[in-house]
């Protein structure tokens, strides 16, 4: 049986792609088998006018590794 752990990230970037890039990349710095990104939230920062950039907040799923007994 596999157990999944979720936990909530805020990311941001150039695109929402990039911004999910870098989601992915930060948490596996200190997460091991990650295996979705789900996105809540998109939020664009807006200057002038114009989309500067993108926020979101996302929730990383990823397996956790039993110990056998």
């Amino acid at each position: 049986m596999s157990i999944a752990k979720v936990i909530e990230v805020i990311s941001e970037g150039g695109s929402m792609e990039e911004a999910m890039e870098n989601a992915l990349r930060e948490a596996s710095k200190t997460v091991q088998n990650i295996r979705q990104i789900d996105v809540d939230h998109v939020y664009a920062v807006v200057e002038n006018n114009r989309i500067v950039k993108y926020r979101i907040d996302t929730r990383v799923s990823f397996v956790v590794k039993s110990k056998a007994a």
